[in-house]
């Protein structure tokens, strides 16, 4: 009884009960006042008839054949039989309010009746409509008419007629509204679960998701009303936005446990490294001044390379947090030159091609741009030949300015090209950290632009920077990834690392 079903078929049957007794009420009001008011017309006609004849009560008397109005005969009345009921009865008063027998008939019981039903004859024969009377526990109409010699007529009809029927009506209207109503409350029953299946649907949806079925979803109904419908779609939504949520937290978690595994790896290549010429030097195996002098360039070489990777790891985790950067007009073509020059000077047989000419001006930081050329130039030189031609190009585009580097080498296949920009990320286990145009990303993204690779196998690579000339407002700081690492990053100084001076080896 608690179901919607159950309420919304209660609520049907009872307005439905409401209106059939409402319109049984009215429909035998009406009826029985229709049955009446034939009545009342015939005994009204019958008074008119009475007082237009100009008879008199002697008159009356004088007819022979008026015992046939009640259907009795003198041998009945001696013989004191049970007459029976008649539907209409009359008698005649005297002046003095006495009942009178007219011609040979004396009065029968039931004109005695009738005018004892009938406290003043006269003031009845006062009234224009009849009057309600009760002979002997039944319902009758009456008028009466006052003759010319003062002496009146009583006449009534009975009303049983019109109870019966009322009643037989009534009887009729209950059976049938009855019915009605049990046909209406199984209809109901029927309808309302087929309107509330979408709901059962989306029950059903709700529990297999708790169980871990993240792709389940609620099925479109056929006979869907507008509201259950709208319910689906939104449902459908937030189920949606649920499973790209804990698709994206597990994406998360699992980079995070990838970030860290690659960055322990990292770091534990160089300290392995420094720890073993350390363990040599203690247990006095370098014994000569060259073999100490090789040991100690490693040891520094390597510190040199875990300081880079660290000095990276920070450049990232700034980025992470939306820092400020500080935008001032910088000629991009003058950063795209110096690039390339730094390029030439580190490998004078590379083929380049620079179009950067003219004064390209944007809004930006310009020692993060000079990060992103340095990152984009350096990855050229890792992972291509001395000799494949390298492409620099600058141009406007509307209110963006377009930076391209583009190379001829080996490329990318498919599988590497989506994880380019992945954090440790090398292609075919290559040399640097990996950590190169994650940088690029997130410098590029700090700008409010964007950066797209065209690669395929032995056709090169193409990265596109674009960045807007005046770059958004800043957003504000996101707040942090709910999934902290397990471990807290070191604080280190805001300006750049720099490469300690090299010290000399000990004796």
């Amino acid at each position: 009884m608690n179901s919607l079903r159950a309420k919304l078929t209660l609520v049907n049957v009872a307005l439905l009960a409401l209106g059939v007794v409402a319109a049984t009420a009215v429909s035998l009001m009406g009826m029985r006042h229709y049955l009446l008011e034939n009545v009342d017309s015939e005994l009204t006609s019958s008074r008119t008839a009475m007082r237009q004849s100009g008879l008199v009560l002697d008159d009356l008397r004088s007819l022979a054949d008026l015992g046939s109005l009640d259907q009795i005969s003198p041998e009945a009345i001696k013989a004191n039989e049970e007459l029976p009921a008649a539907e209409s009865v009359f008698v005649a008063v005297d002046r003095d309010g006495e009942p009178v027998g007219i011609g040979p008939l004396p009065t029968t019981a039931r004109q005695l009746a009738l005018a004892e039903a009938v406290d003043d004859a006269t003031e009845l024969a006062r009234h224009t409509s009849p009057q309600g009377l009760t002979l002997n526990g039944d319902s009758y109409r009456g008028v009466a008419a006052r003759l010319a010699d003062g002496s009146v007529v009583v006449m009534a009809a009975s009303t049983e007629t019109v109870q019966s029927s009322v009643a037989k009506a009534l009887k009729l209207d209950l059976a049938f509204g009855a019915l009605l109503l049990a046909l209406l409350a199984v209809l109901t029953m029927i309808a309302a679960h087929q309107r509330l299946r979408p709901l059962e649907d989306m029950v059903e949806t709700a529990s297999a998701i708790a169980d871990g079925d993240l792709k389940r979803r609620v099925p479109a109904s056929r006979a869907a009303v507008m509201e259950t419908e709208q319910l689906r779609l939104a449902l459908n939504s937030m189920l949606q936005q649920v499973e790209t949520a804990f698709v994206t937290r597990e994406r998360s978690e699992a980079q995070l446990r990838q970030f860290v595994a690659d960055a322990s790896h990292e770091l534990r290549t160089p300290l392995s490294a420094i720890r073993g010429y350390l363990q040599l030097y203690d247990r006095g195996m370098l014994d000569t001044p060259e073999s100490r002098t090789r040991a100690w360039g490693r040891v520094h070489a390597e510190t040199d390379r875990m300081s880079h990777l660290v000095a990276e790891l920070l450049t990232l985790a700034r980025l992470d947090q939306q820092p400020e950067l500080r935008f001032r007009s910088v000629d991009l073509s003058r950063l795209v030159r110096d690039a390339a020059d730094d390029l030439r000077a580190q490998e004078p047989d590379r083929p380049l091609t620079v179009s950067a000419d003219g004064a390209i001006l944007v809004q930006a930081d310009e020692q993060q741009l000079r990060k992103v050329l340095a990152n984009l130039l350096a990855n050229v030189r890792t992972h291509t030949p001395a000799d494949t031609p390298v492409r620099l190009g600058l141009d406007r585009c509307g209110d963006t300015v377009r930076l391209t580097v583009a190379d001829d080498g080996p490329g990318l296949a498919p599988e590497d090209a989506a994880r380019v920009f992945d954090r440790f990320f090398r292609s075919g286990r290559g040399a640097g950290s990996g950590l190169g145009m994650a940088i690029v990303q997130g410098v590029v993204a700090a700008h409010c632009g964007r950066v797209e690779v065209s690669t395929a196998p032995d056709e090169g690579l193409t990265v596109l920077v674009t960045l807007p000339r005046v770059p958004a407002p800043p957003r504000p700081a996101a707040p942090p990834h709910p999934l902290e690492p397990p471990w807290s990053a070191p604080r280190f100084p805001s300006g750049p690392l720099t490469p300690a001076a090299t010290p000399a080896p000990p004796p």
